[in-house]
């Protein structure tokens, strides 16, 4: 009896498909071990990766820093590429601006004074959440939960933690620590948390489960940005996979896979076998593939809608469908929205020599000295700055119901609330000249913006989304159930594999977890045909 190669399917080309396509490739598909497919349901690679240009910059529209360059193997390949630089403006081409200038809604600069301590108590705060430290000082501890169930937020968490610092601070006798001085601390605390909603995608902080976040592990190094662009990367990975491998605008809408398959598939030596392929997959186009093994690394928003709408049209289905626990994981775990919204200045304003980094502090709750021009779905965006120190263009960031709101916008009705709403900021700045180094937007009755470009993680049917967290009643067990293999044992296991930043238990919703989690599962299958380096 002739072996048959087996066929291995990946569905998506991102990260984390790339990365296995390249690894399988070079460990087999180069020897003609293998039969090798990547497919993709959208008309370009990259999946969450898409590098693109604006106002003459070039721009990331989803992934856009390496977070920590040591041990990342991202920063690896960008180094190994030659992507680390450019004659070409980037975003982020001199890292985090620093020196902010933090204003409020009513137009003053907040003193640093103000703003320091608040900062200081949040970044302090997220460090204990995050296991580096065990405290704050002052005695302070933390030990109640946030609603009622047992299960600990950090929303619940940060907020306990800036009530003990009110009180610790009343303890003290600070004057009018009740007063206008306190609303304004709560504005910017305000600020810090929804800058880690878009770190973490939570549409709302009390949504992050407390104790997994101790379990996030941040690679260690500086954080950069990637000068030739991240999608250089994606395109590196799949530079070496002969023409034909990747298939474009091939949506999977249903994946049939047999549980148990003792009866069905003779077996030979070595694992293959007598040519049965036991997964079969159906294509919107109405074509349909089988596979020995298919490699899924669809965003655990897609696989949530196949589980909320098994009817629905186009959602990726499972028959049978998948197993109950791991229907619980998919369901438990947290996934969101942040997009990005870059706007450019136009070249006609030349009252200053850069724009500020402005952080941007909001009436909290239902204060009446709110303005009302400032739309919602702006007051929980946390800063707006130049994508680097000499651009025109500008970037603020979203998340969870503001993200969704911005992508369903008219780009001219995000100019005009955007021009009105920086305008608002600065209308009194110059009241504060010496603090704004400079700074000074002059007579901006309304900031003259031209052109927008957003990103549409949210809407997008290829990720419904934009990456993952653990949620409250989750845990990182169920990023393992979530990784687990189908099926684990029997007479042709690994049919239907896992991949993708949410299988990654400590290195969730980043590139370097994609990564990892690809070449985990290209190893799986390399064990499993003796074929590991």
């Amino acid at each position: 009896m002739a072996m048959k190669k087996p066929r291995i399917v990946i569905i998506g080309a991102g990260m984390a498909g790339l990365t296995a396509a390249n690894k399988l490739y070079k460990s087999m598909g180069s020897k003609g071990g293998i039969e090798l497919c990547v497919i993709e349901g959208g008309n370009r690679i990259g999946g969450r990766i898409n590098t693109s240009e604006f106002g003459g910059d070039r721009v990331e529209m989803g992934a856009t820093w390496i977070h920590g360059i040591g041990g990342s193997p991202v920063h690896k390949i960008a180094q190994e590429i030659n992507s680390m630089e450019s004659d070409k403006p980037w975003e982020c081409m001199d890292g985090f601006l620093d020196d902010p200038i933090t204003i409020a809604e009513n137009g003053y600069v907040l003193n640093p004074s103000l703003v320091d301590p608040v900062s200081k108590l949040f970044k302090n705060l997220m460090d204990v959440a995050k296991g580096k430290r065990k405290s704050i000082g002052n005695g302070w501890n933390w030990n109640g939960n946030g609603n009622g169930n047992g299960n600990r937020s950090v929303g619940s968490f940060l907020r306990k933690g800036l009530e003990d610092f009110w009180e610790m601070e009343s303890r003290k006798g600070r004057e009018e620590v009740n007063g206008n001085r306190k609303l304004l601390e709560e504005g910017i605390f305000a600020m810090q948390e929804n800058t880690q909603r878009t770190c973490t995608s939570a549409n709302d902080l009390f949504d992050l489960d407390f104790d997994a976040e101790s379990e996030y592990i941040m690679c260690p190094g500086e954080e950069i940005t990637i000068a030739k662009g991240y999608s250089s990367i994606i395109e590196s990975l799949a530079s070496i996979l002969p023409c034909g491998v990747i298939q474009l605008g091939k949506k999977v809408c249903k994946i049939d896979w047999h549980p148990h398959l003792d009866s069905e598939v003779g077996i030979v030596e070595n694992g293959y076998h007598d040519g049965i392929k036991p997964v079969k997959l159906h294509f919107l186009d109405g074509t349909t593939l089988s596979a020995d093994h298919v490699i899924v690394t669809v965003s655990l928003g897609v696989l949530k809608a196949g589980i909320r709408d098994s009817n629905g049209m186009g959602m990726l289905k499972f028959n049978p469908p998948l197993p109950d626990y791991k229907i619980e994981a998919i369901s438990r775990l947290g996934y969101g929205v942040v997009n990005k919204l870059f706007m450019q200045l136009s070249q006609d304003l030349t009252d200053f020599d850069q724009f500020p980094f402005l952080q941007l502090v909001f009436h909290q709750g239902d204060s009446q000295v709110k303005n009302p021009k400032i739309p919602w779905w702006i007051r929980k965006t946390a800063s707006v700055s130049p994508i680097y120190r000499k651009s025109r263009v500008l970037l603020s960031w979203f998340a969870g119901e503001e993200a969704l709101e911005l992508e369903t916008m008219p780009d001219e009705v995000i100019l005009d609330e955007v021009s009105t709403t920086l305008s608002t900021f600065l209308s009194n700045q110059s009241d504060s000249h010496e603090q704004c180094n400079g700074n000074v937007i002059k007579n901006s009755s309304k900031l003259n913006l031209v052109k927008v470009l957003k990103s549409k993680w949210g809407s997008d049917p290829l990720f419904l989304g934009s990456y993952s967290y653990v949620a409250v009643g989750s845990s990182g067990c169920d990023i393992d159930t979530l990784a687990e293999p189908l099926t684990k044992s029997g007479s042709h296991p690994l049919q239907i594999l896992f991949a993708g930043e949410a299988t990654h238990r400590t290195h969730y919703s980043t590139t370097h977890g994609a990564y990892f989690s690809g070449i985990r599962e290209a190893n799986r299958l390399l064990e499993y045909y003796q074929c590991m380096d």
